[in-house]
């Protein structure tokens, strides 16, 4: 299924948490699946929000490779961002436990920013990060190690269990300083189009307890209008469903 430019765009005018609120009005899969635990977070949490297609990797760092170069398979990452739907996010797992050495570097994330990527996620460590916060490239990661050990990339496009959450290549991810989660293709358009819908039920609310003036009946009758507004908007995604 392609997902348009315009869609990606629309995806990326709305914070991870509405994304996440809203795959919830469409109940394609359980309210407690699809997105990353509390061990992926922001390194630069300052940065807006990420969307693209996941590019799978593995990653070790606790011994050196059998042979070749440990920085080689990044040439065939950047290669296969071709074989996406669109824009890359890098997807790491750290098959290390604990981790070793840092997954990505200043070189690592310029490289792949620089051929489209959008964003990084590792379930390792990342180092340099003044150096990548200048370049305005978005990275996840379970913590910050200062060296890189013997850091190496096992596999490439492959399935990978990050944060919880098992990331396909290709995947549709959304991410920001609030966590990562994946968009089902098949209703990413939706829910593109259905976002702002949502944040206007909810700014219902939100306006009336802002307002001057604003006591509890105000409040019973704003939490009324918005989830009027919500079941409308259920009603409109479940008859294309």
């Amino acid at each position: 299924m392609t997902i348009s430019a315009q869609t990606l765009a629309k995806l990326c005018q709305f914070d991870t948490p509405t994304i996440c609120n809203v795959i919830e009005v469409f109940e394609v899969r359980p309210r407690n699946v699809g997105f990353m635990d509390e061990h992926i977070r922001a390194c630069f949490p300052e940065m807006p929000p990420v969307v693209g297609f996941a590019a799978t990797a593995t990653f070790r760092a606790s011994a050196a490779p059998r042979s070749g170069d440990v920085y080689s398979a990044m040439e065939e990452q950047v290669r296969r961002f071709g074989e996406l739907s669109g824009p890359a996010v890098v997807v790491f797992q750290d098959l290390d436990n604990p981790s070793v050495g840092a997954t990505i570097g200043e070189i690592m994330c310029t490289s792949y920013q620089t051929f489209g990527s959008t964003g990084l996620i590792t379930s390792g460590g990342a180092r340099d990060l003044d150096q990548i916060r200048r370049i305005g490239y978005p990275v996840f990661a379970n913590s910050v190690i200062c060296a890189h050990a013997y850091c190496h990339v096992p596999q490439v496009h492959v399935p990978v269990h990050v944060g919880g959450l098992a990331i396909f290549p290709d995947d549709l991810l959304h991410a920001d300083c609030n966590g990562v989660t994946t968009i089902p293709r098949e209703i990413a358009a939706e829910v593109a189009d259905a976002g702002d819908e949502f944040v206007a039920a909810e700014a219902v609310v939100l306006d009336t307890l802002h307002r001057e003036g604003a006591n509890y009946q105000r409040f019973l009758e704003a939490r009324s209008e918005s989830k009027n507004l919500m079941e409308k908007l259920r009603q409109k995604v479940s008859r294309k469903h």
